[in-house]
């Protein structure tokens, strides 16, 4: 399926469920007991797909055919009781930023040739086959994953599942989509200043921004470190699970980092004793809309109720977004460097803007960027010696108007003025989640940013799961009346 096209005149699709509501926890355990295989469970994912792909324009690549082979493959094994690795026979999405032999990545950009052998898988791609997966389809990224937003001028706008007319977010948006609408319960996306964490946010889904290095990538990011590879799941378990599995070395990466116990495996240690700060507002620098600020509050006490010690305290930074923007942009000239001028009159006009700006830094502008990068993880650094976690909302709004970088009437030139609490995170590598903790009046979702310091990515996930357990995650499905 290629088709890029979407309606918003259709009505919302029923609520997830079936085999397509199911965690893939829950996939493997009914492999497991025989009471239906991954032919089915894949058939019911592409039928979804089909469904749910003309109203939020999820999907850039679906190969129903391959995906229905490794399927059939994997009922094989479980038939034989000989599964090929944690996630054999479970249906799972690919952002299109990561390469997976066999079709195209066109990173969003009709700049990128469609023709060549793509004969090799990104690392995550690599361990997602080793483990059995089923890869079902490629998922929509803004031009070269440049806009907290999913839009590109190839693949055209990717909308909310709770409201058709909004943003989904990005740069992940599709996979937050896809993930959110039962198109496959697993994804994996990138985040180099929020990409996992904003469209799960928007979308009432988890996702994970792992400590850089975590997750192995290759080739790597013209974004250079800012940029992490991560799970997209419906819920934290489900993350621990696919977390375990890409983080698996990869030569490729010199960058990578040596591997850690299973994040699954202390899941359930829960957060009594942990000490976490809650910072509502970075100190009164964020202006959070109230909805937003009581759902996350109520999250807050739910932490609290599960044995948390919970301090209201801001960490000491100001807004590194000057830096931010050096080195963000500066990837933007470096990845557009080789187009000729007829490509660069085909890119997304914000991308150009930026790129042209990029280009004016000069080498100490870049390292003084840097400078202000190694004291921002300095001071978090300090902050995690009297804190386990950092509690903040994931976004300062919710959904806004699809097809815009910015909120209408917002005065916000970039998309960074609306993501304050994700990017400084992404400057320090930190290991940071979003969990859904509630609704606006409009009915779209609204998340809780959590935060540990670098390599804690356990204590995030132990948080996050608490969350789900105890109830607070849960919010109303799309297309449940909402």
């Amino acid at each position: 399926m290629t088709d890029h096209t979407h309606r918003t005149d259709l009505p919302d699709p029923p609520a997830t469920s079936g085999l397509t509501g199911l965690t893939a926890r829950q996939l493997l355990a009914g492999y497991e007991q025989g009471d239906f295989s991954p032919v089915d469970a894949t058939r019911a994912v592409l039928e979804r797909i089909e469904e749910v792909q003309p109203l939020v324009n999820a999907f850039v690549r679906v190969d129903a055919e391959a995906a229905l082979g490794q399927a059939e493959e994997s009922a094989a094994r479980w038939r034989k009781k000989e599964p090929q690795g944690l996630l054999d026979g479970v249906p799972v999405s690919v952002k299109d930023v990561f390469l997976q032999r066999g079709g195209p990545t066109l990173r969003g950009s009709r700049t990128v040739r469609a023709e060549g052998a793509w004969e090799e898988d990104a690392p995550a791609v690599a361990r997602l086959r080793e483990h059995g997966a089923v890869l079902v389809g490629k998922t929509t990224t803004p031009e070269f994953g440049w806009k907290g937003v999913t839009d590109s001028p190839l693949s055209g706008v990717t909308r909310n599942p709770y409201d058709h007319t909004r943003t989904a977010g990005g740069s992940s948006g599709g996979s937050a989509a896809a993930v959110a609408l039962g198109a496959a319960p697993l994804s994996i996306g990138t985040d180099g200043g929020g990409s996992v964490r904003i469209p799960a946010s928007f979308c009432g889904i988890f996702g994970l921004k792992p400590t850089y290095g975590r997750v192995p990538v290759y080739p790597s990011s013209p974004f250079g470190t800012l940029a992490h590879a991560g799970p997209m799941t419906r819920d934290a378990a489900d993350a621990a699970l696919l977390l375990d599995v890409i983080s698996g070395p990869d030569w490729r990466d010199w960058s990578q980092l040596s591997p850690a116990p299973a994040v699954s495996g202390s899941l359930g240690e829960g957060v009594r004793g942990l000490r976490i700060a809650y910072s509502p507002s970075f100190g009164g620098q964020v202006a959070v809309r109230p909805a937003v600020a009581s759902a996350v509050r109520g999250a807050v006490g739910r932490l609290a109720g599960l044995g948390a010690y919970i301090e209201e305290a801001d960490p000491d930074i100001t807004d590194p977004v000057e830096a931010f923007h050096t080195l963000w942009f500066s990837g933007a000239a470096r990845l557009t460097q080789p187009l000729n001028e007829h490509q660069r009159q085909l890119l997304d006009p914000g991308l150009r803007e930026i790129r042209a700006i990029g280009e004016r830094y000069s080498a100490v502008d870049y390292l003084a960027a840097v400078d202000v990068r190694m004291e921002l993880g300095r001071r978090l650094g300090r902050f995690h010696e009297s804190y386990d976690l950092l509690v903040t909302p994931t976004l300062p709004i919710t959904a806004f108007e699809a097809g815009a970088e910015t909120p209408a009437r917002s005065g916000l030139r970039r998309w960074t003025g609306w993501t304050p609490f994700t990017y400084p995170f992404n400057l320090t590598q930190q290991p940071a989640a979003t969990v859904p903790c509630g609704v606006d009046e409009d009915g779209l979702p609204i998340g809780i940013q959590l935060v540990a310091a670098r390599h804690a990515d356990a204590l995030v996930m132990r948080a996050a799961h608490a969350l789900y357990e105890s109830g607070a995650a849960r919010i109303p499905a799309p297309g449940a009346g909402l």
